[in-house]
């Protein structure tokens, strides 16, 4: 009785048909580089007895969240490009938007579990076999999963309770907790608190854990050589680079109230299927390690 809705209706990306159309080329494009990048990525690092160290363990991993986060959404937002009704039914809205948080929380979990062992590695490296062992990082992909999981659930939880009396148009190319808050027939303040905490304070609160990761390895490169300092500071600038490429558009979207601007759509873009794209290009262009091993493996 809550709820009459049974489909929403997609704005997409665009109205314009000759932009949806360069669109449809590029995101298209975009999409193939992701699969077959990180693809390429774990196959190298499962098949490398070179790689076997926890950080090219938790690489792998990643690869495959950065496949799963952008398919959840990419594929829907090439084909709504070419259609002109871009509809989603009720269960797959919630279904997308459970996925979607699902794999993005796990990335934030995994990326700071990456800066983590980036600081064990580079501060206690005589400890480091025994701190970071096979074991100690089953776990902490294990851990970084359950926290993915739990984060899903709860956004998901709000939003399926939420009353819809009949809008049913999102502006916007996917479903995320905000659009369906602003057709909600209902008072939303309180659930959008809880989002915004809920979120915001995992993105914000992992940013700052990663911040003072890195502080920490700057101050103990001190200590190290010349050449040490450079190979530490290679290695940490691609992971680096990642997480200011992920984490600045998340903390934009979700660390404020259930409000939507118009600039949201392409900065959901910028984490949805540019920085999966990025993600191979930066740990393999930047790590001879990887590349030497894509060399033996073709």
């Amino acid at each position: 009785n809550r709820n009459n809705v049974t489909e929403f209706i997609l704005h997409g990306l665009t109205q314009d048909k000759t932009v949806a159309k360069v669109y449809f080329s590029l995101f298209l494009v975009f999409y193939a580089i992701i699969i077959l990048g990180n693809v390429l990525i774990i196959i190298t690092i499962n098949t490398s007895e070179q790689l076997n160290s926890p950080m090219y363990f938790f690489l792998s991993y990643l690869s495959f969240v950065d496949i799963s986060y952008s398919t959840v959404t990419a594929p829907k937002l090439i084909y709504d490009l070419l259609v002109e009704k871009k509809t989603i039914s009720f269960v797959g809205c919630i279904a997308q938007l459970f996925a979607g948080h699902f794999f993005g929380c796990a990335e934030i979990f995994l990326l700071t579990v990456m800066a983590y062992d980036h600081c064990i590695a580079i501060c206690k490296p005589l400890h480091y076999t025994n701190i970071v062992n096979k074991h100690v990082c089953g776990w902490l992909v294990a851990a970084s999963w359950v926290g993915g999981f739990v984060h899903s659930l709860v956004q998901t939880l709000l939003a399926i309770q939420l009353p819809f009396c009949g809008a049913n148009e999102i502006d916007h190319f996917f479903c995320d907790v905000h659009p369906l808050l602003k057709l909600a027939c209902t008072d939303t303040y309180i659930i959008g608190v809880i989002v915004a905490a809920n979120s915001g304070v995992i993105s914000l609160s992992c940013f700052v854990v990663l911040v003072v990761s890195y502080a920490v390895i700057l101050v103990s490169l001190r200590t190290h050589s010349s050449e040490g300092r450079l190979k530490a500071l290679y290695t940490c600038t691609s992971h680096i680079t990642v997480v200011v490429l992920f984490f600045g558009p998340c903390i934009f979207i979700y660390m404020r109230p259930s409000t939507t601007f118009s600039a949201d759509k392409m900065v959901s873009v910028f984490y949805i299927i540019m920085t999966p794209m990025l993600n191979p290009l930066i740990y393999t262009l930047r790590n001879e390690e990887v590349k030497n091993a894509m060399k033996k493996l073709w």
